[in-house]
C-alpha cells in the first residue's frame, strides 16, 4: 500500500454527508437512550454552586436525609394539634 493513502485513511474528513451512507436509520436507539437517562438542567447560579455531578448528588442526598428526619416530627405535631382542637 501507498504510505500517502494510509495517512489519508486515518484522517478525519472536514465534512461528512450522512445522506450518502447506506444503512443508517435516524433515531434508531433514541427510545432506549431516553429510558436510560434522566437529564436535569440546572440554572446557572445553582450550577456555579454545584459544579460536578457528585456535588449535586451529595447535596440532594443530604436534603433527603433531612427531610426524612423532619417528617416524623411534623406528623407528631399535626396529631397533637388535631387533639387540642
Amino acid at each position: 500500500m501507498n504510505t500517502e493513502v494510509d495517512e489519508l485513511e486515518d484522517e478525519l474528513r472536514p465534512e461528512y454527508d450522512f445522506s450518502n451512507m447506506a444503512g443508517g436509520v435516524r433515531g434508531k436507539y433514541v427510545e432506549r437512550y431516553r429510558t436510560g437517562t434522566n437529564v436535569v438542567l440546572l440554572d446557572p447560579d445553582v450550577a456555579k454552586a454545584f459544579p460536578t455531578n457528585a456535588s449535586v448528588n451529595e447535596a440532594l442526598r443530604l436534603l433527603l436525609q433531612i427531610a426524612q428526619r423532619q417528617q416524623p416530627e411534623q406528623t407528631r405535631l399535626e396529631r397533637t394539634d388535631s387533639l387540642l382542637k
